[in-house]
């Protein structure tokens, strides 16, 4: 009996690719610019784009290159990395390459056709890069960026490097866009809408015709929607929705006058603001609790404002000490992690020197990213606090966090520094457990 050749299965682009990007998939323009709301799936569209292309050259026989890029080098590998092999492995491809972590690289086995994959965090090292046959170049995450001027530095020193097999290097951008309306990035693409050569294509999970949005995605984007109308607007729908004055929205700070009778606690943290001799030190005691919900448990405030004996380190440490204690007992559960800001060193190393326990810092990021953290969890509806007496200073303070006005019509605004150390122990929480959060994609 004659044996069957086996057949690759058929590869249906159509079947990947929702209809909303069949424009930028044909477009002639070589800057294409993608933003839009998360989940929308253009990052998808572009990893898969470039291994088609890649995947033509190859078959061709032909040695081309792609470059990929996002503004620092740590996030490459988890992000555009793990994205192109997900599309060579949905194009039927995967195993015509070798994949190099050192340097991060995805190499065709028979042509020597290759992905390479850099952090711009300085521009100009990348000038020394003579990779040659350049077919295509990605930024992801451009919004990171620092400025536009890192795209004109870098396009022009891989632009010239072109492939002798295409008439251009296509340029891709894809982002969440900012909500600050002068944020670089929001006045550099209505720039860009104007240039014949420029492709905007702005993109949502609306626009997810093929149904590859999860049900369990689209109920979270819901409660979104439900709890945060406007933050579900910039998250979802990528609008630029302005900062406004002031910060939160008090309405997500939900009281309770004693712990739910159908949850419980998994785990407590405490997290530090350390202000010393000039201003307050604070210490919130935080729970997590089985439904992911995230409960203020309680308060340790110390200004030192209008006193002539201001408590020295080992006083506070001492303070620290005893309020961190008072709490593992009440609640019968040891601190998972005890946060501080990474810049802080006295506190420290003081409360190491005296309880053998060390701090652990998290590393901050600019004041509207960690803002942000915050916001996306209260929108959420997942944050809670009792309501007790320790606690009052908590909500006054983040009741009257706002944004400095002076600072709003710049791409870096700032907060008014006055009376907001509980808001800043807060983030410091947030941000270092962004994972167990289930704030971290």
């Amino acid at each position: 009996m004659a044996l069957k050749a086996k057949t690759k299965p058929q590869i249906k682009l159509t079947g990947m690719i929702n209809p909303h990007f069949y424009k930028m998939w044909h477009t002639r323009c070589p800057y294409i610019l993608m933003k839009g709301g998360r989940g929308s799936f253009k990052s998808s569209v572009i990893s898969l784009k470039l291994a088609t292309e890649m995947k033509k050259h190859t078959q061709a026989k032909h040695k081309v290159n792609v470059v990929c890029m996002m503004s620092q080098h740590k996030y490459l590998r988890d992000a555009v990395y793990l994205q192109i092999k997900w599309a060579l492995n949905m194009l039927g491809v995967a195993n015509e390459f070798r994949y190099r972590m050192s340097p991060l690289t995805i190499i065709h086995k028979r042509t020597g056709s290759a992905f390479y994959f850099y952090g711009v965090d300085d521009p100009l090292k990348l000038k020394s890069n003579a990779i040659g046959d350049i077919i295509s170049l990605w930024y992801e995450e451009a919004a990171n960026f620092q400025s536009s001027e890192v795209f004109d530095q870098t396009n022009a020193t891989f632009i010239r490097q072109r492939s002798e097999w295409v008439d251009q290097v296509k340029v891709y951008y894809s982002w969440n866009p900012p909500k600050n309306p002068y944020d670089w990035v929001n006045e550099w693409v209505e720039k860009c809408k104007e240039l014949d050569d420029h492709l905007v294509d702005h993109s949502t999970y609306l626009d997810d015709e093929l149904g590859f949005t999860e049900s369990q995605q689209l109920k979270l984007i819901q409660t979104y929607r439900d709890n945060d109308e406007d933050y579900y607007k910039w998250l979802y729908l990528g609008e630029v929705i302005g900062l406004g004055t002031l910060i939160y929205n008090m309405t997500h700070f939900n009281s309770l006058d004693e712990l739910p009778e159908d949850d419980y606690i998994t785990q407590i943290c405490f997290s530090i603001d350390s202000g010393h001799q000039i201003s307050a030190t604070t210490c919130g005691c935080y729970a997590i609790t089985r439904k992911n919900n995230v409960i203020l448990l309680d308060t340790y405030y110390y200004s030192p404002d209008g006193k002539i004996n201001k408590k020295a380190p080992d006083e506070l440490a001492k303070d620290l000490h005893d309020f961190i204690e008072k709490c593992q007992t009440e609640y019968n559960k040891f601190a998972y992690k005890i946060t501080i800001d990474s810049a802080e060193g006295a506190l420290k190393n003081q409360y190491y020197k005296d309880f053998g326990v060390a701090f652990h810092p998290v590393a901050k990021a600019k004041k509207v990213d960690m803002i942000d953290y915050v916001q996306n969890l209260l929108a959420q509806g997942r944050f809670f606090y009792l309501d007790t007496e320790a606690n009052k200073i908590f909500i006054k303070e983040h009741r009257d966090y706002r944004w400095d006005e002076d600072t709003l019509q710049s791409d870096d605004p700032k907060v008014i520094k006055i009376d907001d150390h509980t808001c800043d122990q807060f983030q410091y929480f947030v941000k270092d457990n962004l994972s167990d959060l289930g704030l971290k994609w």
